[in-house]
């Protein structure tokens, strides 16, 4: 049931745990009942952010400059600092000890500037987000999301020991399980880097006046800088957000439409959001070291000439839950979107139609040195859903029970010759993994595609396949919650 406003979205009871190992692992990160920030104890006015710590457990007395106090959660254990609903200029998001951070309804982290980076629209006014490692941000309801306009920028920099937390305002107060989602709306970045679905009559893709609006809200994004830079997310969660606005436009975790490549995009994990885990709306952004997990529709999509790289990803999807694992389309729009992916470990669980990795729509799709593996017999995991669609594969390796979907437009003997046309690929493997998702002896086996570098460079060549090594491997450790026995999100 949804309700339009600052309500709350009732998701659809999915069934069963993320069906990882336990669900857990020693890397979880504490929620804000269980213990207290570091920080400072807001008593003393002159210095707000680094004072004496209040007795853990006892929220802050008041909020930092730039903050409305609007009281207390988590059974009056944290202060609760609200973000204004536009940020002009900069504001800062300081780690305090007893308080959390929300947003309520749409906050704007500055004002469009259109898609002329050498040219911003003439009276509006740029906004810079920073957000300190260990900070948790909630939402209470569907509408509660944040949108990064174009010519602003967000710097959302945690560590691997202190990520920073998007959640929702259950998650803080642990009132969550494993299926929860659509208990916020996510994270909107727009920027001004090419797109190719110009919603104005007669303008061309990379240039200003290409631009469109962005799904979930109104919101524009697009322009003619490949290089635009809207700030850097690192060692971020973004858990039970997503929101359907109506049938067809919804909120993702997170949308990142029209960014550039000097956008920073690296050691991102979103959980259980009640559509895409991440989706590219155009733009050139590269990523790596990216975490989807328990998502409900598709974990990556990618579309209107999207034309960029992520490598180093772990899919899995919950029991009976999520759509496909990656989704590529361009929406019939040229110039076609352009993405690859490469050391990918991708565990589906989806029933009849959750394909895994689908291609559609005049888009050009590379998938390489990855993992793949369908624990449903009724999915497949791949299936190329247009004639237009260019795939290519070197060094997939296909565990499932139907590696190819039959239907009607392509149909299983032609997505198997796409397949078969790369090199060193296998659509009948035996896979080893351990802890659902660390390569074995026969991931390890398998010779890695040599020439990546070639398709990008910020591509880099690991020499082995999958998003894991062994478990020495330790690069999705400390930030990420769910992936190891013990962890919970």
């Amino acid at each position: 049931m949804i309700r339009v406003g600052h309500v709350s979205l009732i998701a659809l009871g999915m069934s069963a745990c993320l069906a990882l190992a336990g669900c857990g692992g020693a890397d979880s990160v504490a929620s804000p009942g269980e213990g207290s920030f570091a920080g400072g104890n807001p008593t003393n006015p002159t210095n707000p952010t680094n004072p004496t710590n209040p007795t853990p457990g006892t929220p802050a007395t008041d909020c930092p400059t730039g903050f409305t106090n609007v009281g207390t959660v988590a059974n009056n254990t944290l202060r609760n600092c609200q973000l204004p609903s536009t940020i002009t200029g900069s504001l800062s998001v300081p780690l305090r000890a007893g308080t959390v951070y929300s947003v309520s309804g749409r906050v704007d982290v500055g004002q469009d500037q259109g898609g002329d980076a050498n040219a911003p629209v003439a009276g509006r006014a740029k906004g810079v987000l920073t957000v300190d490692p260990g900070v948790k941000i909630f939402g209470s309801a569907g509408l509660d999301y944040i949108v990064v306009n174009r010519g602003s920028q967000i710097f959302a920099q945690g560590t691997a020991t202190q990520p920073i937390i998007f959640t929702s305002k259950q998650g803080i107060e642990g009132q969550t399980n494993a299926d929860s989602m659509g208990q916020w709306g996510g994270i909107v970045v727009l920027g001004r880097a090419p797109i190719s679905n110009c919603s104005g009559s007669g303008a061309t893709p990379g240039t200003a006046g290409c631009e469109a609006q962005v799904e979930g809200t109104n919101a524009f994004y697009g322009g003619n800088a490949a290089a635009d830079n809207s700030g850097a997310i690192r060692y971020v969660q973004v858990k039970h957000s997503g929101f359907v606005i109506v049938a067809n436009n919804e909120l993702q975790g997170i949308t990142m439409a029209g960014v550039g490549t000097g956008t920073g995009f690296d050691h991102i994990q979103v959980h259980n959001s009640s559509d895409d885990g991440i989706e590219f709306f155009g733009g050139t952004v590269n990523g790596k070291y990216l975490v989807m997990t328990g998502n409900d529709d598709d974990s990556i999509d990618t579309d209107v000439g999207y034309n960029g790289s992520l490598q180093f990803g772990i899919i899995v999807q919950r029991a009976n839950g999520g759509n496909r694992a990656f989704e590529t389309s361009s929406a019939g729009t040229a110039p076609r979107s352009n993405p690859k992916f490469a050391n990918w470990t991708v565990i589906g669980r989806g029933g009849s139609g959750n394909d895994l990795l689908v291609g559609n729509t005049s888009t050009n799709s590379v998938w390489i040195n990855s993992v793949v593996v369908m624990t449903a017999a009724t999915a497949g995991c791949v299936d190329i859903d247009d004639a237009t669609t260019q795939a290519t594969f070197h060094s997939v390796v296909l565990a499932c029970a139907t590696p190819f979907t039959e239907d009607t437009n392509v149909n299983a003997a032609a997505n198997q010759a796409l397949f078969n046309a790369g090199t060193n690929n296998s659509s009948t493997f035996t896979s080893t993994l351990s802890g659902t998702f660390i390569n074995g002896a026969n991931e390890n086996a398998r010779t890695p595609y040599a020439n990546i570098t070639s398709l990008s460079s910020f591509l880099t060549n690991p020499g082995y396949i999958g998003a894991v090594k062994d478990a020495n491997d330790t690069w999705w450790q400390g930030w990420t919650c769910g992936l190891a026995a013990g962890s919970t999100c």
